[in-house]
């Protein structure tokens, strides 16, 4: 798998295009999520309608920085307009929020591709990725392990090439266990000195 770096290179240079990586990534949750469960929600049409406005964009010359075209997933604990958003919880299982949070507006700005939302431990209230209302999430090497965190969704599609999961600042914990659960290593953005 290319890393995000080489991707966002590589769309860039023209030598990859938006749309394929998107529906390579489509194909490959298609094929693992039965297993893994690490999306609640893919939203594969408007990820695709997406990957073609980049493309053609990025064509035109108007290439907006290294997240223009790459596929990712969201954590299901950010607002996505028109998009169901359910923190993984029956009491929120139908919700579909108005507006995008924050870092859905720049995500989308940035021009990324929004593949999905992610599964999680619920609210993000937990270390194990087991308690969702939507079913445990599965480590991608051994099913049998639990993922870690409540970020437990956004380490399964990396490692099994299906979407770059954006950074999250939180609690050092919070991204270092799912990350260490699937055998990866974690970097989040650090505030400002």
């Amino acid at each position: 798998m290319l890393t995000l770096t080489e991707a966002a290179e590589q769309i860039r240079d023209g030598r990859l295009s938006p749309l394929e990586l998107t529906r390579e990534c489509l194909a490959r949750i298609e094929q693992l999520n039965p297993v893994l469960n690490a999306f609640i929600t893919v939203t594969a049409e408007t990820a695709l309608d997406e990957a073609r406005q980049a493309e053609a964009e990025i064509a035109a010359g108007n290439w907006r920085g290294p997240l223009h075209g790459i596929p990712i997933g969201l954590k299901d604990l950010f607002d996505t307009a028109g998009v169901r958003t359910t923190a993984a919880s029956n009491q929120y299982r139908d919700r579909v929020p108005t507006e995008d949070a924050e870092l859905v507006r720049r995500l989308k700005q940035a021009g990324a591709v929004i593949v999905g939302k992610l599964n999680m431990h619920e609210f993000a209230f937990g270390m194990s990725g087991v308690v969702s209302a939507f079913g445990p999430t599965r480590n991608p090497w051994n099913t049998e392990r639990i993922t870690g965190g409540s970020s437990s969704g956004r380490r399964r599609p990396w490692p099994l090439e299906c979407a770059w999961p954006p950074w999250e600042r939180t609690r050092q914990a919070r991204s270092a266990v799912p990350a260490r659960c699937v055998a990866l290593w974690d970097i989040a953005p650090a505030a400002a000195c």
